[in-house]
């Protein structure tokens, strides 16, 4: 793959998946826009790939939950390299776990703040919909890109506590994804949502049953996101593909 002249934003960037996909795609040639909240470990990061790769980066300080932090981000990537051809958006997490709160504390539910379940959804759906909004524009006017969206087995599966996250996901998976595809149709613009099952970015994933016998390695997912922005992947569309090792076709006895 040779992504040369072309540009990303990854949100979530100083970490996890969405570090993984800016490293990979500067070392194909690609300039990529990192996005996240930690503005010291976010720096230090696009220092690293622009010592190491082809492509260049530049970090912009971006909390997702703030419509003109998103648009700030899309006119920085635009200024810096002059396009945006793709917007991964892996910034997210469940509430629950995020927010530390006290399972013993909180037990069910209905138990739980209102203001964390409101940070999930703003997260981990209105995040990924801002940045649809605000790089649309600039994809209109080049007549082509692509927003990958990352959904998530639980999306499918749901989650009686933390209900917030299969919320969202499934929000990104069968609504987002299959609209922005619709309305991009006309401009040249695809939308795709990968959504994995349980990913080692967390020891705890290990856990997760699935029809392999594992959990997956974060490369696998980055390398299906490479994929679709790919010139190998350009007839997907407004699709939701699961990488999850079966789980979604196990025989589950509750």
């Amino acid at each position: 793959m040779n992504f040369e002249g072309k540009v990303a934003i990854s949100t979530g960037a100083a970490s996890g998946m969405g570090l993984l996909f800016a490293q990979n795609f500067a070392a194909l040639g690609g300039n990529v826009v990192l996005c996240d909240i930690n503005k010291e470990v976010l720096e230090e990061k696009v220092l690293e790939i622009n010592s190491q790769n082809k492509g260049k980066a530049i970090g912009v300080l971006c909390d997702i939950r703030d419509y003109n932090q998103v648009c700030n981000a899309r006119d920085k990537a635009v200024k810096s390299f002059g396009r945006i051809d793709i917007v991964a958006n892996f910034a997210g997490g469940t509430a629950v776990r995020m927010r530390n709160v006290d399972r013993t504390q909180y037990p069910e539910f209905p138990d739980v703040p209102i203001d964390v379940y409101d940070w999930g959804i703003d997260v981990n759906l209105k995040g990924p919909f801002y940045f649809a909004h605000a790089v649309l524009k600039q994809m209109r006017e080049q007549k082509s890109g692509l927003i990958i969206n990352i959904g998530s087995i639980t999306g499918a599966e749901g989650d009686g506590y933390g209900m917030d996250y299969p919320t969202s996901k499934a929000g990104l998976m069968y609504g987002l994804t299959k609209s922005i595809a619709q309305y991009g149709s006309k401009h040249g613009i695809r939308c795709v949502c990968v959504s994995p099952g349980p990913v080692l970015t967390r020891a705890a994933m290990a856990n997760m049953k699935t029809l392999m016998g594992r959990a997956a390695d974060p490369q696998e997912i980055v390398d299906l996101c490479l994929f679709l922005a790919s010139d190998k992947g350009q007839f997907i569309n407004g699709e939701n593909i699961m990488i999850d090792g079966g789980r979604n076709a196990m025989n589950r006895c509750w």
